[in-house]
């Protein structure tokens, strides 16, 4: 028998460097110079901003009538608890209430089809207020967390843990939840007179 050939494995083909001499001037590329940091030059750090309604986490812009924006699994987990959306905010904050409905969770709602049309008659009530919306898209979270982000006179009415999380992270926001068949908040500075449980 004769010998054999082994193939090689992982063999690449070699290619050439690009400071190599044989390729084109305009080709090459450029060695970049290294600029030395000067130690006094004065550094430049860009600091976020917060908004002057805030004092610390206490929200100056929160107070009656509340503008309460509500998520798409809020209107139905109040329908399955059997509480009136409007009544429930108003015995939970012991004052006159405003929910506002974006134009992305009234998509949200129209998308889930004839099993939530009584989510959709509640959202398409007289006392809700509709909020436009002029992003591309209908994704309902990123929209909410965006105009809590901008506009800190809202409080942000949902179920999910996710968006929960999420807006949790920016200062001054309250978030209304349902918990044992009735409305709680959290987040809510003591003197606005909403419930402690």
């Amino acid at each position: 028998m004769g010998k054999r050939k082994t193939k090689k494995f992982a063999s690449m083909k070699r290619m050439i460097s690009l400071k190599d001499q044989r390729i084109n001037e305009k080709d090459r590329a450029k060695v970049q110079e290294t600029k030395k940091k000067d130690p006094s030059e004065i550094k430049e750090k860009e600091v976020p901003k917060y908004p002057s309604c805030l004092f610390f986490q206490y929200n100056t812009q929160l107070g009656p009538p509340y503008h309460i924006l509500v998520d798409t699994n809020f209107i139905n987990f109040s329908i399955k608890a059997k509480l009136d959306i409007v009544q429930s905010m108003m015995d939970c904050l012991y004052a006159k209430c405003i929910p506002c409905i974006t134009d992305c969770v009234m998509a949200e709602i129209e998308k889930l089809g004839m099993k939530y049309r009584v989510a959709l008659r509640i959202a398409k009530d007289p006392r809700f207020e509709r909020l436009p919306c002029t992003h591309k898209g209908t994704y309902a979270d990123d929209c909410l967390v965006q105009r809590v982000t901008q506009h800190k006179c809202y409080i942000l009415a949902t179920v999910d843990r996710d968006l929960k999380r999420r807006v949790r992270k920016i200062p001054g926001v309250p978030i209304m939840y349902i918990s044992n068949h009735r409305f709680n908040i959290e987040r809510m500075p003591d003197d606005y007179g909403a419930p402690r449980f």
